[in-house]
């Protein structure tokens, strides 16, 4: 079985299809709100129920598009956003995203966001 990564193209960020950014690398935290099921009587959990998922997602090296440059998006009004990571056989969208914190740094010519932290409401796998 040969396993492919993502690369920069297949990460992006996206607002109503059109892509604004393009990320060299990324990292997910899921997590859930899970808890314990417990019954008079018992000392141990009878179960575990699982509550709402979140995604902590960090993209790397965040490359403004010429596209979102023209037409002068700013990174910083975002909301409602989607992530996308595209691969050969597969495509994960992080939507109802918000940015949480963001680390910039600039040379001529060039925007480049280093680090991108995101806050994503679902995950959907397609």
């Amino acid at each position: 079985m040969i396993v492919s990564f993502p690369s920069s193209k297949d990460i992006s960020i996206e607002v109503n299809g059109k892509r604004l950014a393009v990320a060299q690398s990324y990292k997910v935290k899921a997590s859930k709100e899970s808890r314990y099921i417990e019954a008079l009587g018992s000392e141990e959990p009878v179960g575990a129920v699982g509550g709402r998922s979140r995604y902590l997602l960090e993209l790397t090296r965040v490359a403004v598009t010429d596209t979102a440059l023209s037409d002068g998006i700013d990174f910083y009004s975002l909301s409602d956003f989607n992530v996308v990571i595209g691969g050969p056989d597969k495509r994960v969208i992080f939507s109802g995203c918000e940015w949480s914190d963001i680390v910039e740094s600039s040379s001529v010519g060039e925007v480049v966001l280093e680090s991108v932290a995101i806050l994503a409401s679902k995950r959907l796998q397609i």
